[in-house]
């Protein structure tokens, strides 16, 4: 086993790996009761040797992994790094630059969506893997020989992994659209957790108007900065039915307040029903609300039919590329298109114009059509079009 338990034996480990191109990184981590996560293991792999850190060993200084993370001479490998890259802007205030996500790169080089690692350390470095620990309780002490040798497997293949993805995408020619992509993931914006743009999370039905929009904001605020204070998930303050409830009648004392589903009285007339009763007095007064909201508006006769061409077209384009669906676009990235030829989605900029983009809107505009042969759906231009 190589577990490190202390300072000085991570700062000797970090110092070896100074000068590597490349190192792979992952964390085992809990959050169920907690509102930032909970680090409690960091396994790192290099060339000079790979070991799991006990991120909870008491007195352990974990300075020396972060001057690691942040040393922009060395790309750090994860896979599905979006939580890892959480906790390393948390404790550190930066994301780990620069980066190489092998999930992301195995979606643009053609394994589907949201590949899992198991399934690359599979296909790629012809390894099994034993998965049984990786529900296991992280934080509990001492770490057994198999959370260890199962943390460990996590970075010690994956450094295979990403020297094929390496070549795959020199193969391709797509190492620019991964780019792109590591653009967007290492974006230190998706990372902090603003109170004030915490009612974005919810996805409202129907319309909504100023005045509720403005008393969500800020109760979700509210809610935000209570659960980071007490360090608790934000369903453990309130949970979000109650909290669009609340937005919606706007309660003004707490016996109205305590009319709400699922809130005890006592908890109405006490510290945290005063709390919520000043941030609903507080949106009621916010001179700037957010602007209402439309109801969404039914797809007019036409559009239906319309979106499944572009979803089979989408289909067609990515396994002619060998793209992942999800990563080119979404259902809604679809209903978008079919509404708008300026829609703003990322489907019609960058690589993804080129692979699906351009097609849909000929498509939309009768330049392109679609048939079937060879067992296959064949794209065929159309007078006018410029395919």
């Amino acid at each position: 086993m190589s577990l490190i338990t202390d300072s000085a034996a991570l700062a000797e480990f970090c110092e070896r790996q100074k000068g590597a191109d490349y190192i792979a990184v992952d964390t085992e981590f809990m959050r169920e009761r907690t509102y930032w996560p909970v680090l409690c293991v960091v396994q790192v792999a290099g060339p000079e040797g790979a070991a799991a850190i006990d991120a909870l060993a008491p007195g352990i200084d974990l300075s020396p992994l972060l001057a690691l993370m942040a040393d922009t001479a060395t790309l750090k490998l994860f896979h599905a790094a979006r939580q890892d890259l959480e906790i390393f802007y948390h404790l550190s205030g930066a994301v780990p630059q620069p980066l190489f996500d092998t999930q992301i790169a195995a979606m643009v080089c053609g394994f589907g969506d949201s590949v899992s690692y198991e399934t690359l350390v599979r296909k790629l470095a012809g390894a099994p893997l034993d998965k049984a620990s990786r529900y296991t309780d992280w934080s509990h002490r001492p770490l057994t020989e198999r959370q260890i040798t199962y943390a460990l497997g996590d970075v010690i293949h994956l450094r295979t992994v990403y020297e094929r993805m390496q070549q795959k995408l020199a193969k391709n020619g797509r190492a620019s659209w991964f780019a792109e992509e590591m653009a967007e993931l290492t974006d230190a914006a998706l990372y902090r957790a603003e109170p004030a743009e915490a009612w974005r999370r919810f996805r409202l039905r129907g319309r909504a108007d100023s005045r509720f929009l403005g008393v969500l904001r800020a109760l979700a605020a509210w809610r935000e900065r209570a659960a980071q204070q007490r360090d608790l998930p934000r369903q453990r303050i309130l949970r979000d039915e109650a909290l669009i409830e609340i937005a919606s009648h706007a309660p003004r004392g707490p016996e109205t307040l305590a009319r709400t589903r699922g809130l005890a009285k006592g908890v109405a007339e006490g510290r945290m029903g005063k709390e919520i009763l000043d941030a609903v007095a507080s949106g009621l007064a916010d001179p700037d609300p957010p602007p209402a909201m439309a109801q969404k508006a039914q797809n007019p006769p036409g559009l239906g039919p319309l979106i499944e061409l572009l979803r089979v077209l989408l289909k067609q384009r990515c396994e002619d590329f060998g793209v992942a669906q999800k990563l080119v676009a979404s259902a809604d990235d679809l209903e978008a298109i079919a509404a708008d030829d300026k829609a703003e989605v990322p489907a019609l900029t960058g690589w993804r114009r080129e692979v699906f983009g351009a097609d849909a809107l000929a498509l939309k505009h009768g330049t392109l059509a679609l048939t079937a042969g060879n067992n296959r759906i064949e794209l065929v231009p159309l007078p006018g079009g410029t395919r």
